[in-house]
């Protein structure tokens, strides 16, 4: 079964989460800088993770409409669909994916230093499962 990535995009970093290859479970595996080389990133972890569905977290506001973290987030979108337009994108809301992965670090007792570093991988990751949760085996 193909595997899903989900990216997590803000202004300043991209966390990037993977499905488990039966599609149960994700996990965060890295954190791209947004004015870095993250195309070319993105290119080795769809060949690397055989990638069927690019999922990515849409920050839809609590009124259901769409803000400019929103826009940004689909503005990156039109920038992989041109570069890689065989790869299937979709939205999935993000609301409160920052703060439940913050709250897992808390309570894992992670360092301040080291939360930084990861909260993004892991907001992802929250992003992903609650995806694959919901959709169950109608994942594609």
């Amino acid at each position: 079964m193909p595997r899903i990535i989900c990216l997590d995009v803000g202004t300043v970093r991209i966390g990037v989460a993977v499905s488990d290859p039966l599609g149960m479970f994700a996990q965060g595996i890295a954190v791209w800088k947004a004015d870095g080389p993250w195309l070319d990133d993105l290119e080795r972890a769809f060949e690397r993770y055989d990638t069927g569905c690019l999922l990515v977290g849409l920050p839809i506001r609590e009124d259901g409409t769409i803000g400019p973290s929103a826009q940004h987030v689909q503005d990156v979108v039109k920038e992989i669909q041109q570069r890689f337009p065989m790869i299937t994108v979709k939205y999935w809301d993000e609301r409160y994916s920052t703060c439940t992965a913050t709250s897992y670090l808390l309570e894992g007792n992670v360092s301040r230093r080291k939360r930084k570093q990861s909260v993004d991988k892991i907001a992802a990751a929250v992003i992903l499962q609650s995806y694959m949760d919901a959709k169950g085996a109608d994942r594609f």
